[in-house]
């Protein structure tokens, strides 16, 4: 029977109950869609899944960004992509995901980026402590909190977001093996445009879409105010109160939704400690389809168990 057990805190649910490698009916979907609006982050523990699975449930939320670098995902899958500090034949496994520090997925494209979905298939621990966690915050509670003459002033503004920001901050971190992005890598992912607030797809309720890790510029505001604008808007919503930790077990499935949340992986473990997660980015293009929205929102019995 599936159960929806809220965290306490200002995100974070999980849902017991659902064995994710076989296909999920309509009432659980809309129960997943559901609690994501009202959590923003969602746990199935004990999960055994093949790529082939993590895909295919993935695929149910909308088309998934491959991955960018071709070594970094399961073989002949890319939608699969690796998150490791693992290192075979002297090359690493996977990106890296660790150290990254605040940001939100897929901010960058023109087709933005809907919820992410890891499985943990490796976790360190040290002295019987785990290690690699990951942090959140809620951008709706964040959005809710501005104050008043900010949200006047700023709605309607527009923010670019650039994926060449994130990926020189990480190259340029100590031990880091990226190297520069290349002019094809640049060509396919260019700068994007999206408002500074947005409305979530599923609750309604306005979201602070302006994240450390992508974006770059107000557009509408000259340079130098642009800057102070967005360290108020950074600065705000990285406070601790809107902020939520997740602590990994194997076979654990996240499912995290990337317009009411931001995320940081926790670089506290070791080269020897090993840590793999398999991930699937899923786009924004289909839970904006209102009279998918409606079907999923009308299930009755849907409603009832996400409460």
């Amino acid at each position: 029977m599936t159960a929806v057990e809220p965290s306490g805190q200002i995100l974070g649910a999980t849902i017991k109950g659902m064995d994710l490698a076989t296909p999920l009916s309509d009432t659980d979907f809309a129960t997943i869609l559901l609690s994501l609006g009202r959590h923003g982050v969602i746990r199935f523990p004990d999960q055994h899944l093949e790529a082939v699975q993590l895909r295919d449930f993935s695929r149910r939320f909308g088309v998934i960004q491959a991955t960018l670098t071709g070594r970094h995902h399961e073989p002949g899958m890319p939608e699969v992509g690796y998150l490791s500090n693992i290192i075979e034949n002297g090359e690493p496994i996977g990106i890296t995901d660790a150290g990254q520090d605040w940001h939100t997925d897929m901010s960058y494209n023109e087709t933005i980026g809907f919820l992410n979905v890891l499985y943990a298939v490796k976790v360190p621990r040290r002295d019987g402590r785990v290690l690699g966690d990951t942090m959140f915050v809620n951008t709706q509670a964040a959005y809710d909190d501005l104050a008043p003459e900010l949200k006047t002033r700023l709605d309607g503004m527009t923010a670019t977001h650039d994926f060449n920001k994130f990926w020189e901050n990480m190259r340029l971190r100590p031990g880091s093996l990226r190297a520069p992005l290349s002019a094809e890598q640049r060509r396919r992912r260019p700068p994007s445009v999206h408002p500074v607030f947005l409305t979530h797809p599923i609750t309604g309720k306005r979201v602070l879409y302006c994240n450390p890790g992508y974006a770059i510029r107000i557009n509408e505001l000259d340079e130098a105010e642009s800057d102070r604008v967005l360290e108020t808007l950074f600065a705000h919503q990285l406070q601790p109160k809107y902020q939520f930790t997740h602590h990994w077990t194997e076979h654990d499935v996240l499912v995290w939704d990337h317009l009411g949340t931001l995320h940081n992986a926790i670089p506290d473990y070791h080269a020897d400690e090993h840590r793999l997660m398999k991930r699937c980015q899923v786009m924004a293009d289909r839970i904006f389809d209102p009279a998918f929205l409606r079907a999923a929102l009308s299930s009755s019995s849907a409603v009832a168990s996400a409460r």
